[in-house]
C-alpha cells in the first residue's frame, strides 16, 4: 500500500505548480498544502507541502478531517453533508456531531483500479481544485 500511496503523492507533487499557477488558488494557503490518505485498515499516510510550518498544520488538520469523515461515511465531503441536512442520510448513525462536520470539498473516497479503497483528504486550494488534483494523481497511476 504504501509504494501506491507514495506513488499518488508523487504525482500530485508534480501537478502542484500548475495549480498554484492560479491565484485564487495560491492565495488561499500561499502554497501550504497537505494530503492525508487512510486505506481500508486505517492506515495513514500523509504529505506536507511548503514553508509556513503553522499554515502546513493547519492544512494537514483540515485534509486529516476531511479523510476521515470519508473513512467514517464512505461519502466525499459536503455530499455528506447536504445528504444529512436533507433528511436523506442517518447521520446520526456515523457517530459524528453535526458541529464536527467538515462542510468543505475536497474528501472523496477513491477505489482503484485493483480494488483498493482510499479515503483521501487534500487542503489548501479552492475545494474543487483539492478534489480535482487527486482525481488527476490516480489517473497518472
Amino acid at each position: 500500500m504504501d509504494f501506491i500511496t507514495n506513488k499518488i503523492i508523487e504525482n500530485i507533487e508534480k501537478l502542484i505548480p500548475q495549480y498554484l499557477n492560479n491565484k485564487e488558488d495560491a492565495d488561499i494557503a500561499n502554497g501550504n498544502l497537505a494530503i492525508c490518505i487512510i486505506d481500508e485498515e486505517g492506515t495513514v499516510n500523509g504529505k506536507f507541502w511548503g514553508t509556513d510550518k503553522i499554515r502546513v498544520r493547519e492544512s494537514y488538520k483540515v485534509a486529516w478531517i476531511k479523510a476521515s469523515q470519508v473513512w467514517i461515511t464512505g461519502y466525499k465531503t459536503q455530499e455528506f453533508e447536504k445528504l444529512a441536512f436533507s433528511g436523506e442520510i442517518n447521520d446520526y448513525a456515523f457517530g459524528i456531531n453535526r458541529p464536527d462536520f467538515i462542510g468543505w470539498e475536497g474528501g472523496q473516497p477513491v477505489t482503484l483500479k485493483d480494488g483498493t479503497k482510499l479515503s483521501i483528504g487534500f487542503s489548501g486550494m479552492r475545494g474543487e481544485n483539492d478534489l480535482d488534483i487527486v482525481i488527476k494523481a490516480i489517473e497518472q497511476l
